[in-house]
């Protein structure tokens, strides 16, 4: 299985469903994804969006969210968007009302106060919804099966 596979599943790799709308697409592309590959997309999207690059000379990370969130409104709608990919990750796997709800607040909390011109934007460098939803995501299937690590 090639690395594209692994990550996004064969419906992505093999160009699958080009002349469905989005919404069909992604219903019908997740429902197949095994828990391997959900985690492993769920934690692309949590590094791109939180940590994928590094401020010179130190250990602070930020990511798309920080940086879409400078455009005021419209970067942390699609911010927010994009990370309910991952609370989507977590219905489909079976996650409790109580983990949906946790990472629905989060991804809420980052929308609300990230959309506050500049204090937003430090809030978005600081708040890392993605990872926080991808370990709640972790723990999920941890819970259930006993085989994934949570950071």
């Amino acid at each position: 299985m090639s690395s594209s596979e692994q990550v996004f599943g064969r419906a992505w790799a093999y160009g699958g469903a080009r002349s469905k709308s989005a919404a069909e697409f992604w219903r019908d592309y997740s429902k197949g994804l095994t828990h391997e590959q959900r985690l492993a997309q769920v934690r692309f999207i949590a590094r791109m969006m939180d940590d994928q690059f590094r401020v010179p000379g130190t250990n602070l990370r930020f990511g798309l969210d920080f940086l879409l969130g400078l455009f005021p409104g419209l970067g942390d709608a699609v911010t927010s968007i994009i990370s309910l990919l991952i609370v989507h990750h977590a219905w489909q796997s079976g996650a409790s009302k109580l983990t949906l709800a946790r990472m629905l607040g989060n991804v809420g909390i980052d929308f609300l106060v990230g959309s506050v011109p500049l204090f937003g934007d430090v809030f978005d460098f600081a708040w890392k919804a993605n990872r926080k939803n991808a370990r709640l995501l972790e723990a999920h299937l941890n819970s259930r099966s006993g085989k994934w690590e949570v950071d």
